[in-house]
């Protein structure tokens, strides 16, 4: 669906941008590839290892409103992948947190309806349900913002959908390169926040095909959340370093011991899928249907069980030792 067609991602110049635009140029043909995003050295260097004649590079913040909408002139389909994610930081800088990830969420929707963008999926975080911080709280904002836009499209076609995940494997940020920088440090003891703290687990490839798959499934309005396994923080230490002891250092600002993609309060709006669920709107769109049990790939979710609660502490596929190395094999890849 991607061939000949002109894609723009917002802070696509990250690893998940830059998974996209690998994984968009082996297997499409677009018109045009934009990369928009606020770091020029990394526009720069990414520049040198994808310069297909499709590829186009923006300068921008999805705080700049009026370069938004022009950098989306003529494209198709958006990702908004721009936000800042550091939990810690956004505690200590909450304004900047909300300038981007709620702001900007608003500009880049204002922009897709200017110019009639044909479908926008925003990523968001397991840290968006029942949020305890700063950031899954502005992530929040930014899903039911992106939600109810379908409702404020009047007589545009744009649709907008939310796609949510987890930790992903390796990125910049977390904590496998953390734990890897560590070792290689020659480190006598890796720091664990919380001996019980389990995680979600996805690799970036993963992350990347199951975005691509939803443009396919959206109606507009739901919230995607894929199936994916759990590690238990203690296992992930022992399994790149069993030699190393653990040191308990204590929870971070704003961290949770177990993280939830899909609360218990919202086990009504939540359908399960095969191999992935759906969270429907709280609000009702006007003058179009509003079943979300059949997607636009004709399959069929069934609701879940009141009090239903996909969390990583009670989720029924966890990796052991093994699993979990070879995740992180497939995360280097």
């Amino acid at each position: 669906m991607f061939d000949e067609k002109s894609i723009l991602i917002t802070g696509g110049t990250g690893s998940f941008g830059r998974r996209y635009v690998k994984t968009i140029l082996e297997r499409y043909r677009p018109r045009r590839l934009i990369v928009f995003s606020r770091d020029e050295l990394k526009q720069f260097e990414m520049a040198q290892e994808y310069d297909a004649p499709c590829m186009r590079y923006f300068l921008g913040d999805v705080r700049d409103a009026e370069r938004l909408k022009q950098a989306m002139r003529d494209v198709d389909y958006v990702i908004h992948a721009a936000a800042l994610k550091q939990v810690p930081a956004a505690e200590y800088n909450p304004m900047e947190c909300v300038k981007t990830n709620v702001h900007g969420a608003e500009n880049v929707i204002r922009a897709a309806l200017d110019n009639d963008v044909k479908r926008v999926i925003a990523l968001s975080t397991d840290k968006a349900a029942n949020p305890i911080n700063l950031y899954g709280s502005t992530k929040l904002a930014s899903d039911k913002l992106f939600v109810a836009a379908n409702n404020i499209a009047g007589g545009h076609d744009t649709i907008f959908s939310v796609v949510r995940y987890g930790n992903v494997v390796g990125s910049r940020g977390s904590v496998v390169p953390f734990f890897r920088k560590l070792i290689e440090q020659g480190a006598t003891e890796l720091p664990i926040t919380h001996v019980d703290m389990t995680r979600f687990w996805i690799t970036l490839q993963q992350g990347v095909d199951f975005v691509l798959k939803n443009f396919s499934r959206m109606l507009g309005g739901e919230i995607f959340v894929p199936k994916i396994p759990s590690v238990r923080i203690t296992d992930l230490a022992l399994a790149m370093a069993p030699e190393l002891d653990h040191k308990i250092v204590g929870i971070r600002p704003g961290e949770k011991i177990h993280e939830v993609m899909c609360p218990a309060d919202d086990s009504h709006l939540t359908l399960e899928f095969d191999d992935h669920y759906v969270i429907r709107p709280t609000i009702t769109f006007v003058g179009r249907k509003n079943d979300f049990s059949i997607n636009a790939l004709d399959e069929r979710g069934r609701k879940v069980t009141q009090d239903f609660e996909y969390s990583s502490g009670n989720n029924p596929h966890f990796l052991d030792i093994e699993g979990i190395r070879e995740f992180n094999r497939l995360a280097e890849l």
